[in-house]
Parts: structure tokens; C-alpha cells; sequence
């Protein structure tokens, strides 16, 4: 397994924007915006009150500090060193108490298997060389019948023209260069690699805007940004088949 499963690229990219990251008009915008909708989806799913929480790709905290708002146990971990300074700048501030770690998730997954209830990995998947080392991890991480989230973008044309034509080069919701369309993953793709870390598909839920409003709400539409919920099962065990 990739110990450092990093694009130095972009590490650099989000340190040079990290102090952008608490500006609710700035470059992360989007990302307050659409935050409330990602929590609404976890918690719909799974209650976080005294849960061990895993953030991965926490970014500034915006999800971290709000799933611990609500009595999660949090813990936040970013490859961004610059990015988890202005967390845990941002952290004095709120008075959240999320773990921040500089830390990748291959790392962590070596010395706290089976540790975590719930994972969230959001907008984080498309950022990475090998997402389904990201997610093997995120199940050695979870306990039995724990939880995980993941956030990523489809990979089509529609895409393609939503999410970097227009959310970055028309509408200018995100910086130029933010994504990059080879790495956008199908949900296909990421159920058949969650498949085989014992990972089953619990929900989907696509997260779309409206321009003429400028909001963003969910439906089942998942043809660009979406969110996937996966429960960690058991591995399968052969059944003992000897007649007595």
C-alpha cells in the first residue's frame, strides 16, 4: 500500500490558498454552502453523538467542527500542513475540540484498524494517485458495522462542463485548476472498489445548483457532485458444507 499517497501538486495548491479557507465569500465558499447538505446526509443516515468521527481531507475544519458542534469525537487529518494550521488557528476561535493531524490516511490506518464508527471523505478522492488505497484504508479504520462517506465528482461529459467549464471558468465558484477531469471517479467505479474492502452501499445522494438562485440542494441526481454512505460488513465466510 502507498504510505504517502499524495500529489505533492496538489498539496501545494491548497497551502497556497489555506488562508482563504474560513472566508465564506472567498475561494471555499462552495464549501460552507454545501456543508449543512453534507451533514443533513450523514446524520440521516447514522447518529454522530459520542461517536469516534474520522475527517479525512478535513480541509480548515468546516465539516470537522461541525459534526463535533453535534458531540462527535473528532478527529481531522489533512496532508496540507498549512491547511491544518489555519484548522487548528480556527480552532482557537470556535473552541471545537477536533483532533487535527498532519497525517495521511494509510498512515493512521496502521495503528488505529478497526478504531473509528464513522469516516467522512469528502471532495477528497479526486485529489489523490490511488483513491482505492484511500478507501482499503478507510476500511481497516472503520469497526464493524461502521460507516463511511464519501464526496466526489462523476465523470462525463455533463461533469465536465458543470463542474470545471462552469463552476471555474464561468461562474467562478471555485479557482481555475481546482479539479482535474481525469480524476473524477464514476459511483460505479467507487462501489466495485468498496466492494472488495467489505464495504456495502447503503445511500446515494447527488448535490446540484441552481445558478439562477445560487444555492445547491440534493436530489437523485449524481450525474457531477455526489455523496455515497457504505456500512462495513463482515468478511464472508464459507459455510461448513460436512454431512454428518
Amino acid at each position: 500500500m502507498n504510505k504517502k499517497n499524495i500529489d505533492k501538486d496538489e498539496i501545494k495548491k491548497f497551502n497556497r490558498i489555506a488562508s482563504r479557507w474560513w472566508d465564506v465569500n472567498g475561494d471555499f465558499g462552495p464549501l460552507h454552502k454545501i456543508n449543512p447538505l453534507r451533514l443533513d446526509f450523514v446524520t440521516k443516515n447514522i447518529k454522530l453523538e459520542n461517536k469516534q468521527v474520522l475527517d479525512i481531507g478535513c480541509g480548515g475544519g468546516i465539516l470537522s467542527e461541525s459534526m463535533d458542534d453535534i458531540g462527535a469525537f473528532v478527529t481531522g487529518i489533512d496532508m496540507a500542513s498549512d491547511v491544518i494550521d489555519v484548522a487548528k488557528l480556527h480552532q482557537k476561535e470556535s473552541g471545537t475540540n477536533v483532533n487535527y493531524q498532519n497525517i495521511s490516511t494509510e498512515e493512521l490506518a496502521s495503528t488505529k484498524q478497526s478504531f473509528y464508527d464513522v469516516i467522512t471523505c469528502m471532495e477528497m478522492l479526486e485529489h489523490v494517485p490511488s483513491p482505492n488505497d484511500i478507501i482499503s484504508s478507510c476500511s481497516s479504520l472503520l469497526k464493524a458495522n461502521g460507516y463511511v462517506f464519501f464526496s466526489t465528482i462523476n465523470r462525463n461529459f455533463k461533469s465536465f462542463l458543470f463542474a470545471i467549464i462552469g463552476a471555474e471558468h464561468i461562474l467562478k465558484l471555485l479557482p481555475v485548476g481546482t479539479h482535474q477531469y481525469s480524476k473524477f471517479i464514476k459511483p460505479s467505479e467507487i462501489e466495485e472498489i468498496a466492494r472488495k474492502s467489505n464495504l456495502e452501499l447503503v445511500d446515494t445522494i447527488g448535490i446540484n445548483y441552481n445558478p439562477l438562485t445560487k444555492k445547491y440542494y440534493c436530489n437523485s441526481d449524481v450525474d457531477v457532485n455526489y455523496i455515497m454512505c457504505f456500512k462495513k460488513i463482515s468478511a464472508w465466510t464459507k459455510p461448513n458444507l460436512m454431512l454428518f
